[in-house]
């Protein structure tokens, strides 16, 4: 006989699917937060920037180089790097635009 039936009575251990579905959603919006919001914020600003370039901007390459904006084109940039060297790339490469007069030639 047994003296203690609610001792050996079989618990619910599964939670809740609405439980789950919150753990869920509340990871998403976190994964959200902290790697796609900032991301998007940068590439907006980059964008930005790309638009926002002239001809004798200075400016510095993804690769580290360092020249003056000569031709601007819808997808390439061509930049003055040194007496009689001119550089042609891609304009998504421009990773930051220098203050006027940074670089002397």
């Amino acid at each position: 006989m047994n003296i203690f039936p609610t001792a050996f009575a079989a618990t619910s251990t599964h939670p809740s699917s609405m439980n789950s579905l919150w753990v869920l959603v509340l990871f998403l919006v976190f994964i959200y937060f902290i790697m796609w919001y900032p991301q998007s914020k940068r590439m907006k600003q980059h964008r930005k920037m790309l638009s926002g370039l002239k001809v004798g901007d200075e400016i510095v390459t993804a690769g580290g180089l360092a020249g003056k904006v000569m031709k601007l084109d819808d997808n390439f940039v061509a930049i003055h790097i040194a007496e009689n060297v001119k550089v042609s790339f891609q304009k998504s490469a421009v990773s930051s635009v220098l203050p006027k007069g940074t670089l002397k030639f």
